[in-house]
């Protein structure tokens, strides 16, 4: 398979970062700031329950586009009053919790897997992520991709087959020459019905110690890998 692949496409939120190490810690440090006790893991679990269904209504024409800072600060709102914290949180430390979402560490071993990968394949950040954040978050973890492709430059997000499609146009390669990287189920799937090839990556604790994340035996993948180095040995390099 590696002989065909040209291009390596990567999900970010779960994938390549930790998005709930690093969310669970803002929350705390901010909510500290605020003068506010809470539950900061269960908080960003709550958060990103939220995630999946804000862009689908997107994706439904259910609401116009918006990028996801926006679709974050929707559901941040709606989860503070919820729990009723919404006199608790100012615009200042509401605006600072969505921008953890720009500040998240990369997991262990994605700089020395991407590092490698990158020797012989152009290396694409494919994600739902605004195409500001996605860069700031890229460049804060110092993570060698080649280029960082939002779902913002479709106007659309995964799974939806718009962003793959978009991925493959600007990088003038066809569909079966590109490889989705992803953590999650859904994100294959996606990518397959758009025509790329996938490679599932297992990230026990994408959800943290308590919540159960996606499995290799649940997602259909061309290529199953524990890691990045793994999946670096995998394509050969």
């Amino acid at each position: 398979m590696n002989d065909e692949i040209v291009v390596l496409a990567f999900d970010i939120f779960g994938t390549t970062v930790d998005w709930h190490t690093g969310v669970a810690r803002q929350v705390d440090e901010i909510a500290t700031r605020q003068g506010v006790r809470l539950d900061a893991e269960a908080f960003a679990d709550a958060w990103r329950d939220r995630y999946l269904p804000s862009m689908r209504r997107v994706n439904d024409g259910e609401r116009d586009w918006a990028y996801l800072d926006t679709l974050h600060r929707e559901s941040l709102d709606d989860l503070l009053e919820t729990q009723q914290l919404g006199d608790l949180f100012d615009e200042e430390a509401r605006r600072q919790l969505v921008l953890a979402w720009h500040r998240l560490p990369a997991w262990p071993d994605a700089v020395e897997g991407l590092t490698r990968l990158r020797r012989r394949y152009v290396l694409a950040a494919l994600s739902n992520g605004g195409f500001a954040l996605i860069t700031h978050l890229v460049k804060a973890a110092n993570l060698p991709f080649d280029c960082v492709l939002s779902a913002e430059l479709a106007r659309a997000y995964k799974p939806d087959p718009r962003p793959y499609r978009t991925a493959v146009a600007l990088l003038d390669v066809l569909p079966e020459r590109v490889l989705m990287v992803a953590a999650h189920a859904w994100d294959l799937d996606g990518a397959r019905d758009a025509g790329l090839r996938t490679a599932f990556l297992e990230r026990p604790q994408e959800k943290g110690p308590h919540r159960a994340a996606d499995r290799a035996a649940d997602a259909t993948s061309d290529l199953s890998v524990t890691g990045f180095v793994e999946l670096a040995e995998a394509l050969g390099c």
